[in-house]
């Protein structure tokens, strides 16, 4: 029980902030995933004998931290995942971003793009905006606010380099949609390898589910559920 960082809980939903580096399902047998965490957490807390049952009604990648909103009934699992795929749910994103003064992308703005799954990189990719229509491409949008930026810091390779605190709301829900975005737009999220960052990260990559807007599934009101960054990111020292 004491894994879990709760940050709301009813009889409908449980609310968590998820640790970097932890998945939200696990892909093999008996792999440490939330969705285990939380089924032990709610079988301890509530001495629930047999199975418990926990809807994943969204996911984050292992690498990313923050908010996930977890269901605790079927019903509230069915509404809620009918939220997330008409895209009613406001999801609010912070993240570090190399910066070079503004000059390779706007302060604010917005990034569309198409992006579809290259199989063979196993990785999702931008096409080209002269590129024809391909099977499986979908459009990815998303707009974004500059917090604030940090001097010059060391690089693992001894270079300087200055990097952008940013808020990001998305305004589509596709796979790995902010780190192809902004890998594509040239600055890579910090630590995101995968997606060419050349930039060290300590814990994960710098990309976290800040906040999500849902309609709570049976009192049909809306409710906001926040994260603050792991103590890792050091905003402090964003200005």
């Amino acid at each position: 029980m004491s894994k879990l960082n709760v940050i709301f809980e009813d009889n409908h939903l449980l609310v968590i902030d998820k640790p970097p580096l932890l998945a939200t399902m696990g892909s093999k047998p008996g792999e440490d995933s939330l969705y285990l965490q939380a089924q032990s957490y709610l079988k301890k807390k509530y001495n629930k004998p047999g199975n418990v049952f926990v809807g994943v009604v969204s996911r984050l990648d292992s690498f990313v931290s923050g908010v996930v909103v977890l269901a605790r009934t079927s019903k509230a699992a069915s509404r809620l995942s009918q939220q997330f795929r008409d895209g009613s749910v406001e999801k609010t994103y912070w993240a570090i971003i190399p910066d070079s003064g503004g000059q390779s992308l706007p302060r604010s703005g917005s990034l569309v793009d198409r992006v579809v799954k290259n199989e063979a990189q196993h990785r999702m990719i931008v096409l080209p905006e002269s590129r024809p229509a391909v099977t499986g491409e979908k459009e990815a949008r998303l707009s974004y606010n500059t917090i604030g930026t940090t001097a010059g810091e060391t690089k693992s390779a001894g270079a300087l380099g200055q990097f952008r605190l940013i808020e990001i709301k998305l305004e589509t829900g596709r796979k790995h949609q902010i780190r192809v975005q902004f890998s594509n737009a040239g600055c890579a999220i910090v630590g995101d390898r995968k997606y060419d960052s050349d930039v060290p990260f300590k814990r994960g990559i710098a990309l976290h589910s800040r906040r999500l807007t849902v309609q709570h599934p049976t009192k049909k009101v809306l409710q906001s559920f926040e994260s603050p960054v792991p103590d890792c990111w050091n905003v402090e020292r964003f200005k």
